[in-house]
């Protein structure tokens, strides 16, 4: 069983949420046949290359009980539903422009019945109100991001961690970061094993103060 792989790394959740994500494998590749939001190869590896590695976030930042987060280009869910799961008492908004993408979210959001997470059409420009922790999957090169959520993020820190940006990166980093001197980067392979995870990163950029 794929949600095996989830299983291995998170070894204390609920029964609940162990249906849950086991049930993310048949919601996605029902849904994915009418609207194609994963390619074929990631379907197959669902749990590897979305589940688990939107899960990377947790491993960086746990999120207390009442906080925001808004997932920005969330496109078929992630990493928004997987830290939803993870964090039933954390609210969440997932927005995404594509509207299709959207729909698979708010269908696979009610196949689960999550009570924490609202999704919208919508560009992120657009989307009121301010959140803890703002978290993507690379949808644009960090300059481009900042840029798309500014003034998103809550002044008053409830973590020890300061509010910030939480973003799922690859690769070569330097160019696009050199002019943010807070950015922490993790190595997601310091987390998991598999070899997917060896280029794979989350990028922590603080709130300005």
């Amino acid at each position: 069983m794929q949600a095996d792989l989830v299983f291995k790394y998170f070894t204390t959740l609920t029964t609940q949420q162990q249906g849950h994500f086991r049930a993310l494998e048949a919601l996605y590749q029902d849904w994915n046949t009418k609207i194609n939001v994963v390619s074929r190869k990631d379907i197959d590896e669902l749990y590897l290359r979305h589940v688990l590695h939107s899960l990377g976030i947790a491993k960086i930042q746990q999120f207390n009980p009442g906080a925001e987060i808004l997932d920005v280009g969330t496109g078929g869910g992630f990493p928004g539903i997987p830290l939803a799961i993870l964090f039933p008492e954390v609210e969440f908004t997932l927005v995404d422009a594509i509207g299709k993408k959207i729909k698979v979210v708010q269908e696979v959001v009610d196949g689960l019945q999550l009570q924490n997470v609202k999704a919208y059409h919508s560009r992120v420009e657009d989307i009121n109100g301010q959140f803890d922790f703002i978290v993507s999957r690379a949808v644009a090169a960090m300059p481009t991001f900042v840029r798309w959520t500014k003034g998103k993020i809550k002044r008053e820190a409830e973590h020890q961690r300061k509010n910030g940006i939480l973003y799922l990166k690859g690769g070569d980093l330097s160019e696009e970061l050199k002019d943010y001197s807070t950015v922490e980067i993790f190595d997601l392979n310091n987390y998991f094993d598999e070899e997917f995870f060896e280029t794979k990163k989350v990028v922590y950029l603080p709130r300005k103060s």
